[in-house]
């Protein structure tokens, strides 16, 4: 056990001490100031357990972090079966967040995608729609960033190979994210 607390607190002083990272962090949540502002949403989506944190991450912007205040609009791409089964059934499990974006997106939002690896082909489809459209992608990325480290706008690395530490970091980013957006949006 100690071990585990051991590596997962070595992963997040690697993110303390990483300049990069920390300025992205700042500008991405300049964006989603930005965005909310300008009254459009953020669109989140990821497999497995990033498919949770996007429902996690959607769910502090919509209700709240910390404090109270009116909610703002943000989508977690991963939460209707109906519409990911039809999609993947109809097409291909490889577009189903990118047909989502198709229908919702609008330009001037915010589309994350949440991926350990790196190479998640759905996530991969999803940044090229966005993309497409004129929204702001950011990724948040494990391992080595995989394709999606040059194809976002924005993709955050955490530094390790370990999946568990990897989205125990992403988590920790998401609520980074909301803790700050919320102090300049209330």
């Amino acid at each position: 056990m100690k071990n585990q607390i051991k590596e997962s607190i070595e992963v997040k002083n690697k993110i303390l001490q990483s300049k990069e990272i920390l300025n992205k962090l700042s500008l991405i949540i300049a964006k989603i100031n930005d965005c909310f502002q300008q009254g459009n949403k953020i669109l989140i989506a990821g497999n497995g357990g990033s498919a949770a944190d996007a429902q996690h991450f959607a769910g502090e912007i919509v209700g709240r972090y910390k404090k109270e205040r009116k909610g703002y609009p943000a989508i977690a791409l991963t939460t209707d079966i109906s519409i990911i089964t039809s999609i993947a059934n109809d097409y291909s499990f490889d577009i189903i967040f990118s047909r989502q974006i198709e229908a919702l997106a609008k330009k001037g939002d915010i589309f994350f995608g949440i991926s350990t690896s790196g190479n998640s082909k759905n996530i991969i489809e999803a940044v090229k729609k966005a993309k497409e459209l004129g929204l702001t992608t950011v990724c948040l990325l494990g391992k080595e960033g995989g394709k999606l480290k040059d194809l976002a706008d924005f993709s955050i690395i955490v530094p390790s190979e370990d999946t568990p530490r990897i989205q125990e970091c992403h988590i920790m980013l998401i609520h980074i994210i909301c803790e700050e957006t919320e102090k300049l949006f209330i």
